[in-house]
């Protein structure tokens, strides 16, 4: 349970034969998801896949810093000293995939929140995420909701190389922006029974 419920929202189309709706996900996860077939309730502002390496395996471990909701404890959230960290690792080749970043990902991070350097370092990906029947490999789907209208609130600030400044003084190429800003986030593991969870729920503008 958490803050979004994947399989509750509106829109009941049968029609959509994929994911394949026309929103860009987050750039960092370009190359590592594939469209999911009939999805249910998908969202014409939602970016919804399931990740896979370039091998096309499907089967992760979830490594992150951060802790558990008090009240749901299925779900990974900030620490009182810093945002969540969360990354999906290979069962097979050990490769990690980084999956949320509560200092970099979503609108709030990129124009609203700072954080110091000792926040965005000092945070050890040392937690291993289990079910609740002690599971630890999973399939992974990741959504992102892009409601927010970046071009109507920044193009006038975007500069002639196409890179807009973000709260922290960095600039990011405009497109990576709109990419990245996401207002919410929601990722969901599998176990190899079938049951699914929501392992972070995020709302991020």
């Amino acid at each position: 349970m958490g803050i979004f419920d994947l399989f509750k929202k509106g829109n009941n189309k049968s029609d959509i034969l994929n994911t394949d709706n026309g929103i860009l996900g987050p750039i960092f996860l370009k190359g590592f998801t594939e469209h999911i077939d009939n999805p249910k309730d998908l969202h014409s502002h939602e970016w919804r896949r399931e990740l896979r390496t370039a091998t096309v395996n499907r089967k992760f471990k979830i490594k992150f810093y951060g802790a558990l909701h008090e009240d749901y404890s299925n779900l990974i959230v900030e620490t009182d000293f810093a945002p969540a960290l969360v990354y999906a690792v290979d069962v097979v080749s050990g490769e990690e995939i980084l999956l949320f970043d509560g200092c970099k990902h979503g609108y709030n991070s990129m124009f609203c929140d700072t954080f110091t350097h000792e926040q965005i370092i000092n945070r050890p990906v040392e937690n291993l995420y289990k079910g609740s029947n002690g599971n630890e490999v999973f399939e992974i789907t990741i959504s992102t909701y892009n409601g927010i209208d970046y071009e109507d609130e920044f193009r006038e600030d975007v500069d002639e190389h196409g890179f807009l400044e973000l709260i922290d003084g960095t600039k990011v190429e405009f497109e990576s922006v709109k990419r990245n800003g996401y207002d919410t986030l929601q990722i969901w593991a599998t176990n190899a029974n079938g049951d699914t969870v929501e392992v972070v729920s995020e709302e991020l503008a």
